[in-house]
């Protein structure tokens, strides 16, 4: 059935779906927490966002809008000037649409179905019934698949949305969850023998999660990640380094890089016996200021960063 909504003067909208819903300027300022003066400007200025107008010329914003709107937030509160936001979010949207394409083809909509079920696991706060969604997705899916495109996806959807009763709730007993079961999975991978990569996060440049997941997805039968404590010193790397020997330390951030990251790396890199990568968004944000040094990009894509990861050490991956 269609939703009609009343526009700010009174008249009707044409028709849409419902899940084509359209918010007016200040419910999306409550939902995102920002200003309808910042979100003008993000339209006016920069193209950020788009909604669609009244006859009247009033503001409507669709889901998607508002999605974008927490999307243009992390990408601010991770250091991006909001110049150069559109870029990256045109890189992911169209990332996100090969992703679709792959999806269509092979399992995309069972990937939907076991993230509504998690949904209503997490929803309901039932912990038993989250564990066995999450055992029954591992055993029918590979370890990318189920963080890259299933478990990650939703983690972050819950992330973005803490505007109501209940959300953030929801969002710190699905993060507590995968935090377990990750780090579950790199302490059995870590008890055996084979060589290790050292794991390291720039200080409050990612959060937990995603540094255990990032571990878990370079991790592989040749080769075990590490992952140091967050707020590992990065001045004291070196001394870890020399203490145990890694076949190599990648360092990761999910910020956008400072202006003297590349030196600082390039100096960390000289003080190492082993190669040294920075992983995370902040690879692919700082790919061109590296080229030419010894650090090794590994990127923040699930099927990519272990075959970039092997390729280095092996010598067949440049910096």
């Amino acid at each position: 059935m269609a939703v009609i909504i009343a526009s700010l003067d009174g008249s009707r909208l044409p028709d849409a779906a419902d899940s084509d819903e359209l918010f007016p300027i200040r419910e999306v300022s409550r939902l995102t927490g920002i200003n309808p003066i910042t979100l003008r400007a993000w339209e006016r200025r920069y193209g950020l966002i788009q909604p669609t107008r009244t006859e009247s010329g009033h503001r409507l914003y669709s889901k998607a809008d508002i999605d974008t709107v927490h999307r243009i937030v992390d990408w601010i509160e991770r250091g991006v000037a909001v110049s150069k936001v559109a870029k990256i979010l045109a890189r992911d949207d169209q990332q996100a649409e090969s992703v679709r394409a792959a999806q269509e083809e092979t399992e995309g909509h069972e990937w939907a179905q076991w993230q509504i079920q998690l949904r209503q696991a997490v929803n309901a706060f039932d912990d038993r019934q989250l564990d066995r969604l999450y055992n029954q997705i591992f055993a029918a899916y590979p370890t990318t698949v189920v963080f890259q495109e299933i478990l990650m996806p939703l983690w972050n959807q819950f992330l973005r949305h803490q505007g109501l009763y209940g959300q953030a709730s929801e969002w710190l007993f699905f993060d507590a969850f995968l935090r377990v079961r990750a780090l579950q999975r790199l302490q059995l991978a870590c008890a055996s023998e084979k060589p290790r990569v050292l794991l390291a996060a720039l200080p409050g440049e990612c959060r937990k999660l995603e540094l255990l997941v990032a571990a878990v997805l370079m991790s592989s039968d040749a080769l075990v990640t590490k992952v140091l404590g967050m707020g590992q010193p990065f001045d004291e790397l070196t001394l870890i380094c020399e203490k145990t020997h890694p076949q190599a330390l990648v360092v990761f951030s999910n910020h956008s890089p400072t202006h003297d990251l590349p030196q600082r790396l390039t100096r960390l890199a000289m003080t190492l016996e082993c190669p040294l990568l920075l992983a995370g968004d902040a690879s692919d944000l700082a790919q061109k200021s590296l080229a030419g040094s010894p650090i090794g990009c590994q990127g923040n894509d699930g099927h990519l960063m272990q075959r970039r990861l092997q390729g280095f050490l092996n010598g067949t991956l440049d910096t």
